[in-house]
Parts: structure tokens; C-alpha cells; sequence
């Protein structure tokens, strides 16, 4: 069971581990399909980080040195035979198993918080990790900047007929329907985001509001949080600028959506199909 820690215990130290190393272009080392599995980094290896460990040994991260090249002979140095790659985070998502994408994810976030708070926030000066928190830390003020995390609500909508309300977001750039969803407000609760993102996007009132699940989501630091909502009424009034197109479908008239396990959207879509088709 993986332990998160920010540093290896003494009996771990000389074991080797397995490193989630990202290049200046936030792409994934891997190494015969896998995160590498070496005692150390490769040279010129920057902004390590301890994840934690689990029965395999140490999990670390770490920057991979400016032009690092996967194809020169030496390309691995120290991290194993065969051949590697640099990939996409999402991509990555099709060749890693559900807990080693999770965990490249967690690395993923921790340092982008690291760079993003190498400069205290409150007066500028120059930050150094703390010696015992995950926390970069002010030697001039004392602020304390931890690893940010953004919440973020998705919520399936369904009618008492069946259907349910899927739309286009601006941000997909081809014709792609999901869930609504939204960032949660300073002094709103999860709930209160839900009705207001709606609301806001799509101009309805919804009810019986109801947890359905989370997911951490590296894309760069949210923690997406699922809800099921029944419609209370109103008329589909789309927020232009958020939303090309919303309508209610039924499960076997689906257009694009997401599917399979990468995306609590997924989750949520295929969870209402099931349940609509008897399957759950």
C-alpha cells in the first residue's frame, strides 16, 4: 500500500525505487512501458521530490535535465535497459495501470507547485523547502505556500423522463458533450457550487443533489468532485462563452462523450447509463 511521505525511511534508502521523471514539457519518462526503477536519477536531475513508498520500494520524482534525450545510447543511464519514451500525461493514461498513473499525477502536481512557489507570494524573497511539511517556505516573512489544489464540481443532471443533460464546452475543440462542471467559489459549499455552476451555464434549477464520487485530476492541481442532480425546472439558456451547445439525451442517442475509466465525466455517464439500461 503506498505511503506518502517527503522523505525515504533509513531501511529504504539504498533500495532502489521507481522515479516519475518529467521534461521541460511536462512529458512522462518511461522505460519499457513503465516508470523507471533505480536507486538514483539521472544526472543533472532536478527538483527531486519524495513521493512516499510502498512494498516495491521508494517512489520519487524529478526533473529531467534540459534536452534530455531518450534516444542517445546512454539515454537511461543508471535506470534500466531497453526502450523509452517521453509522453503526455493523458496519453500516459493508456499504457500505466489505474495506481502508477495516479501516482504519476501526484508527481505531476507536486512539481508544478514547486516551481510555481519558488518566490514567496507575500514579499517576494526567494523560498526554500521546509524541513518537515510538503511546504516551500519564506526565510524573510515566514509564509508557508503548500501544494495547491483547486476543487472543482461535475454534475450529471437527469430528468424525471429518462434523459439527461450533456454540453459541448467551449473547450473541447471538436464536437464533444459531458457533464457540467465548475470551480468552486471561496465560501460556497460543494452543493451551493453545483446549483450555481448550473444555473450559470445552462439557466435550470436542479434538486436532490447527491454525491457520486472524486478524483484527483493533475490537469494542472484539481480535485474533481461528482455529483447526480434531478432537474427542478427552467429553460436550457446557455452561458455563451462556456457553452456551444447543451440538450437532454437519452442513453441510447448519445453523442461524443467520455468514456472508460480516465475521467470522473466517464464515471458519471456510464453509472447513469447502467442504471438506465438495468445494469447496475
Amino acid at each position: 500500500m503506498f505511503q506518502p511521505a517527503i522523505s525515504v525511511p533509513d531501511h529504504l534508502l539504498d533500495q532502489p525505487g521507481r522515479w516519475f521523471l518529467f521534461d521541460e514539457r511536462n512529458r512522462l519518462l518511461l522505460a519499457e512501458g513503465r516508470p523507471p526503477v533505480s536507486v538514483e536519477a539521472p544526472p543533472g536531475t532536478t527538483d527531486l521530490h519524495v513521493l512516499g513508498h510502498d512494498a516495491g520500494g521508494p517512489i520519487r520524482a524529478g526533473r529531467l535535465p534540459a534536452g534530455y534525450d531518450v534516444d542517445r545510447p546512454d539515454g537511461l543511464d543508471g535506470l534500466g535497459e531497453g526502450d523509452a519514451i517521453v509522453i503526455d500525461l493523458r496519453r500516459a493514461y493508456a499504457v500505466l495501470d489505474e495506481e502508477e498513473w495516479i501516482l504519476a499525477g501526484r508527481a505531476a502536481q507536486i512539481l508544478t507547485w514547486d516551481v510555481d512557489h519558488r518566490f514567496c507570494s507575500r514579499c517576494g524573497t526567494g523560498t526554500e523547502p521546509h524541513h518537515r511539511d510538503r511546504a516551500r517556505s519564506c526565510g524573510d516573512c515566514g509564509h508557508l505556500a503548500f501544494p495547491r489544489l483547486t476543487p472543482a464540481v461535475i454534475t450529471l443532471v437527469e430528468r424525471d423522463d429518462g434523459r439527461a443533460l450533456l454540453a459541448w464546452g467551449r473547450q473541447f475543440p471538436g464536437r464533444f458533450y459531458s457533464a457540467l462542471a465548475g470551480f468552486v467559489e471561496p465560501g460556497e459549499t460543494l452543493e451551493q457550487c453545483v446549483s450555481r455552476e448550473i444555473r450559470e451555464e445552462v439557466g435550470i434549477e436542479v434538486e436532490a443533489i447527491r454525491y457520486f464520487g472524486s478524483q484527483p485530476w493533475p490537469f494542472p492541481h484539481s480535485l474533481m468532485i461528482g455529483f447526480n442532480a434531478s432537474y427542478a425546472g427552467g429553460e436550457l439558456v446557455l452561458q455563451e462563452e462556456e457553452i456551444v451547445e447543451a440538450d437532454w439525451f437519452r442513453h441510447d442517442e448519445l453523442p461524443p462523450v467520455p468514456t472508460g475509466r480516465m475521467s470522473i465525466a466517464g464515471w458519471l455517464i456510464e453509472d447513469w447509463v447502467a442504471r438506465q439500461t438495468g445494469r447496475t
